[in-house]
């Protein structure tokens, strides 16, 4: 019988397998113009959009806030900082924005958590995967004056099944009338509707961590929690970060429509924040300094918390 023992390859075969050089790496392609002045011109376009809808607003908007502007348009007056003493020193402003930082921080942090929750749960689903996930991300679609319009009904005092809950419990709910009611239905439609895109991004992460990293944190910790939270986790953290960034500056901005709906033509003693009272004074008080004041307060807020998130935060993640 031929003997089957494997016999290993000469070691001089071995050494000049290894020293073989590799393929040449390709050289880089470099895209040349011919005119210095022709990327400029690709770039044109899209230059225009943010200096027309970003630079040149926001020049109007601190030029505006130093003056005291009829609001017809036959003439205005300096009055310096005036406004930002008046919006500052109001308690009015002040009550509006301590409701705006907690407005921000429930609507992020259940947004994020909800979001979180739903993709790991889609991310175990074996059957029917396909209609879990486009139910859940279906509510994305939906545009925030209408999901404002169905919170609206969702807690009408008549037909709405949030109320009738309610009521089952001996709680006379009264959305549009009771302050803390209406900043609660605020608060649940707007994280209603933002839950479906933090459920699409975190998805995503998950289904791109490799299989070998969640089968080595099985064998290394045999506890779900503990096994997400060590080895799952740190591996979201560029995701969380950029949603964190996403959600905070859509409970500050891209809520307005949702608000709008369901406070307005209601009672004025019902919450809203920064933003809508910039629309609120501007447009419907028709204080054009003060309104454009108060948005550059608002403009350099984000701008104070866009870098304290950069600089502080940013260091915590890493990015594998």
């Amino acid at each position: 019988m031929r003997d089957a023992t494997h016999h290993p390859a000469p070691p001089g075969l071995i050494r000049r397998w290894l020293s073989r050089p590799g393929p040449a790496p390709e050289p880089a392609k470099r895209v040349q113009f011919d005119q210095p002045l022709l990327p400029w011109l690709f770039l044109a376009p899209q230059l225009a959009v943010i200096f027309v809808f970003f630079y040149w607003p926001s020049v109007q908007a601190i030029t505006s806030s130093f003056y005291i502007e009829d609001p017809f348009g036959f003439g205005s007056t300096f009055v310096g900082i005036d406004n930002y003493k008046d919006a500052l020193g109001s308690r009015e402003y002040q009550r509006i924005a301590g409701f705006t930082a907690l407005f921000t921080v429930l609507v992020t942090a259940f947004s994020l958590g909800l979001g979180l929750l739903f993709a790991v749960k889609a991310d175990k689903v074996i059957r029917g995967r396909t209609s879990y996930r486009t139910a859940l991300i279906a509510v994305y679609a939906i545009a925030p004056p209408v999901a404002g319009l169905m919170g609206m009904m969702l807690f009408d005092q008549h037909i709405g099944p949030f109320v009738r809950l309610a009521a089952w419990f001996g709680y006379d709910m009264k959305v549009g009338i009771n302050y803390w009611d209406t900043a609660f239905a605020m608060i649940l439609v707007s994280v209603w509707k933002q839950v479906p895109y933090n459920f699409i991004f975190f998805l995503s992460g998950l289904q791109s961590i490799p299989a070998s990293v969640r089968e080595a944190s099985v064998i290394d910790c045999r506890n779900g929690f503990t096994r997400f939270r060590t080895a799952i986790l740190p591996l979201l953290a560029p995701t969380a970060f950029f949603l964190l960034i996403i959600n905070i500056t859509y409970a500050l901005f891209d809520t307005f429509a949702v608000i709008d709906v369901m406070v307005k033509d209601k009672p004025a003693n019902n919450p809203m924040t920064l933003v809508y009272k910039v629309y609120n004074d501007g447009f419907r008080g028709n204080d054009i300094g003060g309104s454009a004041a108060q948005s550059v307060i608002l403009m350099v807020i984000v701008l104070v918390l866009t870098l304290i998130q950069f600089r502080w935060l940013e260091r915590r993640v890493h990015y594998g």
